[in-house]
């Protein structure tokens, strides 16, 4: 499956570029993501956040000392379904030259076990319904489109109420 053996971990700050970069490395981040140097505080305050808060993390993935892929893992406890720990898969990427390897379905099972071992009983994501082969992915590995997912721009909105 891989030449050499992958390292999944929790990211640090030191892997902030990294992470940005295979964030924009894509069509729809290329529009929404600035992958600069200096990176934009923006990004170096999402992640103190994300550190700071309980239950979410980074996941990285590294070759031979090159970051090769990301997703954010965030545990949300609810009510519903009898109190039900959940977890949310968000922030998905591996570096193009890793793509087709196996490297996407690791990192998901890593993931999906970290998930099960905090006692989660579900796991969601949400996906850009213009991203075709991330669905059939996501489907391959058992995810299920099980409801409609909506969002609303609070950036779009505000400026429409201005």
């Amino acid at each position: 499956m891989f030449d050499t053996p992958m390292e999944f971990r929790n990211a640090v700050a030191a892997d902030l570029p990294a992470i940005v970069k295979l964030l924009a490395d894509d069509p729809l981040g290329a529009r929404r993501e600035r992958a600069e140097d200096p990176l934009p505080q923006a990004y170096r305050d999402a992640f103190a956040a994300i550190e700071r808060q309980a239950g979410n993390s980074v996941i990285v993935v590294v070759d031979s000392g090159v970051l090769v892929g990301c997703l954010q893992l965030t545990l949300i406890p609810g009510l519903s379904r009898l109190g039900m720990l959940r977890a949310q898969i968000e922030s998905v990427r591996v570096a193009e030259s890793h793509r087709s390897q196996g490297l996407g379905e690791a990192l998901f099972r890593h993931a999906i076990e970290r998930a099960r071992e905090a006692g989660c009983g579900l796991v969601q994501l949400t996906t850009d319904r213009s991203r075709s082969d991330a669905l059939r992915f996501y489907e391959r590995l058992g995810f299920e489109a099980s409801h409609l997912g909506m969002k609303l721009d609070l950036t779009k909105a505000k400026a429409k109420s201005d």
